[in-house]
């Protein structure tokens, strides 16, 4: 599956996972519910929750997001290891 994402131009879903998994990939979403949990996703239009509506869906496929993918977590530079190695060593 995820190499399915990862060649995709975009991705249309009602799984909640999938949206997740293809914001991480940089690839935008379009998704076909009424709300999502991954609320973070939405950031600047990576993650477009459109529902069951034909227009809707339409317009979305042909929008591109803003700027880069949302980063998730507190370490989106690459030092996540380190920042939880430190954290539990002064628990």
């Amino acid at each position: 599956m995820l190499t399915l994402l990862a060649a995709a131009d975009r991705v249309l879903t009602d799984s909640g996972g999938l949206q997740k998994e293809a914001v991480w990939l940089g690839r935008p979403c379009v998704t076909l519910r009424d709300e999502t949990e991954w609320t973070e996703t939405t950031q600047g239009g990576w993650n477009e929750i459109v529902g069951a509506d034909q227009d809707a869906i339409l317009a979305a496929v042909d929008r591109d997001p803003d700027g880069a993918p949302p980063s998730f977590g507190e370490a989106p530079d690459g030092t996540a290891s380190t920042l939880i190695a430190t954290t539990l060593s002064e628990a």
